[in-house]
């Protein structure tokens, strides 16, 4: 009996000790997979979820956001609508048919001006010996300029009101250019205003103009409130926020650029819809300084320079760039003008962005600026004494 009752009593210790190494040996594998699935269901909610911080994005790439978008598979493409699938279509046909070069190609000089052309005397000095080689074009938006010059005599096209800021100026833009190709030999086309001046002589410039193939269209991102924050959701889905880009309205474009313009409608009817002063609780946007950028960055990012030709300063950090007065205008301004090599960008945001490249052109590093403007009407006689010797310093 003690036997039994001791052999029992072994058996039911034994059960009762061996009991937890059972209970242990069943622990490992299902906090494996406990384990597994947090960690996948941690990875889905990333890939549904993206991460909006950088931190966040450093929690699953060491190489920031930027390595996660590597790793993660591309978002597939969003199908066009009709009107963009008609739009992309023609600017495609336009760009990707040779340009029939004319015998005597000239350069298309508009003036988008508001009365009196202040300069018309240098220009004048500008264009003399080179006859034939050029087209004046003057879009005088209040008052009927009189002319000195007979380079300009008669050169003026229906003009309509120009509000700074409005979708006019850029009406006014599109205006020049469509009275400007109507001519088959204007094969590159200028935009200037009223306080520009030429900084190189007319050689110069028809060289640097004909002999390359791309257009010199400002055009940088911005993050700022006064570059993306201008941005309209009510753009979508043919303009997206990443593709919203900012510039200087003083371009010069080559001939198929200038049509692709002229063929566009709607892109054009977004910016004027949905780009102008005082919209959506007094978020200001203009136009002249969106379209063209924005345009150009999603059709034909490579065809564009991404800086303009036309030297402006805004040092000053002002609303409006630095103005040139009588005094101002010395060898020592001109030649530190004509040399800049490197076109400068500054962003809106908090971090005041610097963003400094090269003027490239054709491949190698050249002075940027052709042209310059903000020069006031009282400069005009200093100029003159200096021209044309500042042209080649």
């Amino acid at each position: 009996m003690k036997t039994s009752q001791g052999w029992r009593l072994g058996m039911k210790e034994m059960q009762i000790l061996s009991a937890p190494r059972q209970r242990a040996q069943l622990k490992k594998p299902t906090w494996i997979i406990v384990l597994v699935s947090l960690v996948s269901l941690f990875l889905i909610c990333a890939y549904v979820y993206p991460p909006q911080g950088s931190g966040a994005c450093y929690v699953f790439s060491l190489n920031g956001c930027k390595g996660l978008s590597d790793w993660l598979p591309p978002a597939p493409a969003r199908e066009l609508t009709d009107e963009e699938l008609a739009s992309h279509v023609v600017t495609n046909e336009i760009l990707n048919t040779p340009p029939v070069v004319p015998e005597n190609p000239k350069i298309a000089f508009m003036f988008l001006i508001p009365g009196a052309l202040p300069f018309e005397k240098l220009w004048d000095r500008f264009f003399q010996g080179h006859e034939g080689k050029f087209s004046v074009y003057v879009h005088a938006s209040k008052d009927k300029p009189v002319h000195f010059s007979r380079y300009f005599v008669n050169r003026e096209i229906r003009s309509d009101k120009v509000v700074w800021g409005k979708i006019s100026m850029v009406d006014a833009e599109r205006r020049l250019l469509a009275y400007a190709l109507k001519e088959t030999d204007n094969q590159h086309f200028v935009l200037l205003s009223d306080s520009c001046i030429p900084l190189r002589d007319f050689d110069y410039v028809y060289n640097y103009l004909m002999y390359t193939n791309i257009s010199f269209v400002d055009c940088f991102e911005d993050p700022g409130p006064h570059g993306s924050g201008r941005y309209s959701e009510h753009m979508l889905p043919e303009v997206e926020k990443k593709h919203f880009r900012k510039g200087a309205q003083w371009f010069t474009m080559k001939r198929q650029h200038a049509l692709a313009v002229m063929a566009d409608s709607l892109y054009y009817r977004k910016f004027k819809d949905y780009c102008r002063p005082n919209m959506e609780g007094n978020r200001n946007c203009y136009s002249d300084e969106h379209y063209l950028p924005t345009f150009f960055y999603m059709l034909d990012p490579t065809g564009i320079s991404n800086w303009s030709v036309t030297h402006v300063d805004w040092s000053e950090g002002k609303w409006h760039p630095k103005s040139y007065v009588r005094k101002d205008i010395t060898y020592e301004l001109m030649r530190n003008i004509t040399s800049i090599s490197e076109n400068v960008h500054v962003t809106s945001d908090a971090r005041k962005e610097v963003q400094i490249n090269p003027c490239l052109w054709n491949g190698n590093q050249r002075p940027c600026y052709l042209f310059a403007r903000k020069f006031l009407p009282e400069a005009l006689d200093s100029l003159l004494q200096l021209y044309p010797n500042y042209t080649s310093i």
